[in-house]
């Protein structure tokens, strides 16, 4: 079903068993930090909580261990250089 779809079920090649680690971990976030702890009455509300979660709180605000406890947009930020 997936192939039929155009989807990949893992980045990973066969026996990586960490592959999907990333992907899950980020999955996981939302879902126990925003979705769970409200009820949604249409999609469209629940779409765009969990936009405004990634876009505002994850990448900007929430601070991640893995990078030195600095938010993904400060952290990619401190790759940005400008030619001159």
């Amino acid at each position: 079903m997936l192939q039929k779809n155009g989807l990949v079920a893992s980045m990973s090649r066969k026996g990586h068993c960490y592959g999907n680690a990333p992907i899950e971990s980020f999955r996981g976030s939302p879902k126990n930090e925003r979705v769970h702890r409200q009820r949604f009455e249409t999609r469209v509300q629940a779409k765009s909580a969990i936009r405004e979660y990634i876009g505002i709180f994850y990448n900007r605000q929430r601070r991640h261990t893995r990078i030195g406890y600095l938010a993904p947009a400060m952290f990619a930020q401190s790759f940005t250089w400008v030619a001159s």
